[in-house]
């Protein structure tokens, strides 16, 4: 499965356009703009405090799922229906397991539906959502889409999709992490189900934390003793500590600076609060500015972190670790995999120095602030479009029954395996889910991180604000092109510009 550690780009459609569409929509809702009504996380501090790696191992394969007796409850079994479905499949640059996985869906469901055809269209992420908005405009949609999670607010906002919620497909919204519900609620209302979500973790290679004079198991706990534990990587070893990612309209950046940002109690708007309004603009608060200082410190006082962060993605980051020149980095489950392909690959010496770092190879929680822990809250939803973008008439139908089997304890578990996480909760107590942690090292540590994620804000002008805006207060503050507070102030009025018009 692909990654979600990027952001759309931001200029594909003219600002103009989108906004405009945005604010109309709105306003005929009759709501404040993106008033999202997302189920309260109460209890979430506990849940967090119970989801830890030991306890995602002790519940999974707990209960037994027949989905197919699930999906009978939505809609019968021999029902007879047409649905068309774009979605990003397996590449040419993906796991061979997703290419065998995905045989072994589509061959679930004709078993499960036999009567329902299906005109699927497997896309290029990168092109599928100029392809969406196109065919929306034309009246030429899919019945049922998979997208990543921050683009169906777009769509929404724009009443260019049906309201659809886990209920419409025999599970309760409950059953789903409440970021995930965030991301498919807009003014008010639901439009569409997670499939799966997705967080990331911190990693570090032990040895050079030994060679630094630091506990090699032990992570830094917080931002601030990350800050520390580059220092003192550097000042020791010469190597760098942290990867810092700080690449101008790259969705790495923010993948990797927000949970920091977060972290020290800032945001881009209050996406972190409960109920975010999306209404109040915090890249200028304290606690914004404190994790810009952070950053600065590393990259400019303490020349802590790769010089070539600016232009880095976190595919640079791979090459240095694996080398072992760089301490810590932030990524998915699937890095571990990449590091055993990498060094499976090195030849003479490398491969002695990449073994060396696999075998060093540590996951633990990102660090925590002063204000919370935190992480983006990545992930896919399946959205169902307006009857009136359809080309055809819309079988609600078949995408019902669809959209029950695919967002359901199994299907969520297994289209979700080689790099991200069930959406449906009850996926992490199948026999699948287990037997994903006995063949995925590491993925347990990046699963106990799904609490406390935190969704960008579910509004169109995120792709914008995340890929665009949040990575030049970055550029000018390292660069010193502008002071800490001046790059902050600068963003800020930049996200009040972009939703003034609204």
């Amino acid at each position: 499965m692909l990654s979600q550690d990027r952001v759309a780009p931001a200029a594909s459609m003219s600002r103009r356009q989108l906004l405009g569409a945005a604010g109309a929509a709105t306003l005929a809702a009759g709501l404040p703009r993106g008033l999202a009504a997302a189920p309260s996380p109460a209890g979430t501090a506990a849940e967090a405090a119970l989801w830890t790696p030991d306890y995602i191992n002790s519940i999974a394969g707990t209960i037994d799922v027949d989905t197919a007796a699930e999906c009978a409850k939505v809609v019968p079994l021999n029902y007879r229906g047409k649905l068309t479905y774009w979605y990003v499949g397996p590449n040419e640059a993906s796991p061979r397991l997703d290419h065998v996985i995905d045989a072994q869906f589509w061959a679930a469901f004709a078993k499960t539906y036999p009567n329902v055809t299906i005109e699927k269209q497997s896309l290029d992420y990168n092109q599928m959502l100029n392809k969406a908005r196109t065919a929306v405009l034309g009246n030429a949609a899919p019945m049922v889409a998979k997208f990543p999670i921050l683009w169906g607010v777009e769509f929404a906002a724009k009443g260019q999709l049906s309201q659809l919620k886990p209920e419409d497909v025999g599970y309760d919204s409950a059953e789903f992490w409440p970021g995930a519900m965030k991301s498919v609620t807009w003014a008010g209302k639901t439009y569409g189900v997670p499939t799966n979500n997705e967080t990331m973790a911190l990693i570090w290679n032990a040895a050079i934390f030994q060679a630094a004079g630091l506990d090699p198991e032990r992570p830094p706990a917080t931002w601030d003793e990350l800050v520390t534990y580059s220092r003192q990587i550097k000042e020791k070893t010469g190597k760098s500590g942290y990867g810092m990612v700080a690449r101008a309209n790259a969705g790495n950046t923010p993948f990797r600076f927000m949970p920091q940002l977060w972290a020290y109690g800032g945001g881009a708007l209050d996406e972190a609060a409960d109920a975010p309004t999306y209404k109040t603009v915090m890249l200028n608060n304290s606690g914004s500015k404190a994790a810009l200082q952070a950053s600065y410190d590393m990259y400019v006082r303490d020349r802590s972190v790769p010089t070539s962060a600016l232009t880095n993605t976190q595919t640079e980051n791979q090459d240095p670790f694996i080398a072992g020149q760089l301490a810590m980095m932030i990524s998915h489950p699937s890095e571990y995999a990449t590091m055993v392909d990498r060094a499976q690959r090195a030849t003479g010496d490398d491969k002695r120095i990449a073994d060396a770092v696999v075998a060093n190879m540590r996951y633990g929680l990102i660090p925590q602030g002063p204000a919370r822990r935190a992480v983006v809250f990545g992930g896919w939803n399946l959205h169902m479009f307006n009857p009136k973008m359809v080309d055809g008439t819309l079988d609600t139908e078949a995408a019902r029954a669809f959209i029950a089997f695919s967002t359901g304890p199994e299907w969520s578990t297994k289209l979700a395996w080689t790099s991200s996480n069930p959406g449906n909760r009850r996926g992490f107590r199948t026999k699948w889910m287990k037997e994903r942690l006995g063949q995925t090292k590491f993925l347990n540590v990046t699963t106990s991180m799904l609490t406390s994620g935190i969704p960008y804000p579910v509004i169109p002008e995120s792709g914008e604000i995340m890929n665009i805006i949040v990575p030049n207060m970055l550029q000018n503050a390292l660069t010193r092109k502008m002071s800490v507070s001046d790059a902050a102030d600068d963003a800020a009025r930049k996200v009040k510009s972009l939703l003034s018009g609204l």
